[in-house]
């Protein structure tokens, strides 16, 4: 599939595993790419100013997301009886501050790779659809904004709403700015 990517959709991949080393995440997810479509001229870029959205603020807002942690994931595990922040405090007094910062270093170092989650695989796979469904024999950085918002649920859509984005809009901009490519 990567063979089918423009050169613009190429360097959102690429600057996406810089924003993972520049976080210190282990993963790249759907947040990543979208601070490198937000950040590098292209067709996104040009799809979120023209929605009336500041990509450098769109950036911005998914880089916060990223070094932040989603509050879902311990809300996720407070549902299922585990206090995130307990774990956290009870892993420091055992083994130092930044014990769990230092581990996750330490697997990544090991790693040599940094891995996509399934939701920035998804969007991907979605841009490939997007693309098919527009007729185009290329996979742009368009057609990687329509497949991170196509999922209600990715976290890049929930950094666009928590944005201000009038998420259609973005998509009709974005597929115009794809079509046109």
């Amino acid at each position: 599939m990567f063979e089918k990517f423009t050169k613009d959709a190429r360097a959102a991949v690429t600057e996406a595993l810089q924003v993972a080393m520049e976080t210190h995440s282990d993963q790249i997810d759907g947040r990543h790419l979208l601070v490198a479509l937000a950040e590098r001229p292209g067709p996104a870029r040009d799809a979120l100013s023209g929605a009336g959205l500041d990509p450098a603020d769109v950036g911005a807002r998914a880089r916060a997301s990223i070094t932040e942690g989603e509050a879902l994931d311990a809300e996720v595990l407070a549902g299922v009886g585990i206090d995130l922040a307990e774990v956290e405090r009870r892993t420091e007094a055992s083994f130092g501050e930044g014990a769990l910062t230092r581990a996750r270093r330490m697997l990544r170092r090991r790693r040599r790779q940094v891995p996509f989650r399934p939701d920035a695989r998804k969007g991907l796979e979605l841009a490939l659809r997007e693309a098919v469904r527009l007729g185009s024999r290329e996979i742009t950085g368009g057609h990687v904004l329509l497949g991170l918002t196509r999922d209600d649920g990715s976290p890049a859509r929930r950094v666009l709403v928590r944005a201000g984005a009038d998420v259609d809009r973005v998509r009709q901009l974005a597929e115009g700015t794809a079509e046109a490519a």
